[in-house]
């Protein structure tokens, strides 16, 4: 009696030039080696000419195999490419200030089993949140910033993110602007979370001058870490209705819900491979 290999669920995803082809050759490669795809989404945009792909596939052969089936593809067709297995966690440090409802949220959903990444470490410039990692079993790494020991603070932070395995850094309303080097260190694997009143209520106190200004809408951005500070390609994007009978603070219990909901949904869907960059935005298929 033989027994047929087990078999795993992979995902791939591609960005290249657009041009005919690429889909057929993509599930021929697939069909080669007993592949049966499960999920598939492509887009195509006509403004930058580049081809997006997200593949699902459940198959017995191995990462090699695969990888050697694809590689003549990626040179053919200019892929920027990755292959990994579906519903691996991955690596995250969480970096924080003091505002709790962002990591409390993501680490919540990491020990209820809703969440595709694995936290490693949470970093605070100060020590307001040491007691509440400590509550999720995660380590916590105090690394204070001034402007005198800012760039060995971000050394510091490297030094976690390469004895940790990180493979991403998430913003959890972290209140430091991270330097250009560290933003091209880390480039494609920073997501940071950042109400939407940008730029008209830029700087401390944002709900404040919202709800002085009257504002009717509230809200929240997510996305990559750029050298240009806040305009990083988007990934997600909500908002929240407000009146004129909501006091202060239910501006801000209600903006730090929406805040926690958009960057929950952003590391989820980088942590699935579902969000590919297009230049200075994104493609997302959720």
């Amino acid at each position: 009696m033989t027994h047929q290999p087990a078999s795993e669920h992979w995902v791939l995803t591609l960005s290249c030039p657009d041009r005919p082809g690429i889909v057929h050759a993509v599930a021929g490669a697939i069909a080669e080696h007993g592949g049966n795809i499960t999920e598939s989404k492509q887009f195509g945009d006509p403004d930058t000419n580049l081809f997006f792909m997200r593949v699902q596939v459940e198959t017995s052969a191995s990462r090699e195999e695969l990888t050697t089936a694809l590689e003549p593809l990626a040179t053919r067709f200019e892929w920027t490419w990755s292959l990994d297995v579906v519903g691996r966690k991955v690596r995250t440090i969480i970096m924080v200030s003091t505002a709790a409802h962002a990591l409390n949220d993501l680490l919540f959903q990491q020990r209820a089993g809703r969440s595709p990444i694995e936290v490693v470490a949470v970093v605070g410039n100060h020590r307001n949140l040491e007691d509440l990692a400590a509550f999720y079993g995660v380590p916590f790494h105090h690394i204070p910033v001034t402007a005198e020991s800012k760039q060995q603070a971000e050394d510091e932070l490297l030094n976690l993110v390469h004895e940790t395995r990180a493979e991403l850094v998430v913003l959890a309303r972290y209140m430091q602007i991270l330097s250009d080097r560290l933003c091209r260190e880390l480039q494609g694997r920073v997501i940071n979370i950042h109400h939407s009143f940008l730029p008209s209520f830029k700087g401390a106190r944002p709900y404040h001058r919202a709800h002085d200004r009257g504002v009717k809408l509230i809200g929240a951005t997510s996305h990559y870490v750029t050298a240009d500070l806040d305009e990083g390609p988007i990934i997600e994007q909500d908002i929240e209705r407000v009146d004129h009978e909501m006091s202060i603070n239910e501006f801000i219990a209600l903006g730090q819900d929406v805040e926690r909901r958009v960057l929950s949904r952003a590391v989820a869907w980088h942590a699935q491979h579902r969000v590919l960059v297009n230049g200075h935005k994104t493609v997302v298929f959720r």
